[in-house]
């Protein structure tokens, strides 16, 4: 639960979501849910090059299973905050 509530304020932020098949999309965080499946709008892909076929999309559901990695813009990152929540959380409440 550590992870949805903190992406849960992520929305409305860009946000680069890299999936497990080295796809990087770069797009605006619209909605998260509790298995970490992310919808984004706005969407762009990283490596145009060698995913030409998706320059056309725009806006994009990715299921949580498939996310390799999140990257969060820097001013989005409040370390206190996720100290704070993984003690709490290694404490069980």
């Amino acid at each position: 639960m550590l992870f949805f509530s903190y992406f849960k304020e992520l929305v409305g932020r860009e946000v680069t979501v890299e999936l497990k098949n080295d796809l990087a999309i770069k797009g605006t965080l619209h909605s998260v849910d509790q298995y970490l499946n992310i919808k984004l709008e706005n969407t762009r892909v990283v490596d145009q090059d060698k995913y030409p076929h998706m320059l056309s999309v725009r806006n994009c559901f990715i299921r949580g299973s498939v996310v390799r990695y999140v990257q969060l813009p820097p001013e989005g990152v409040d370390v206190e905050l996720l100290h704070d929540a993984t003690r709490r959380e290694a404490r069980g409440g």
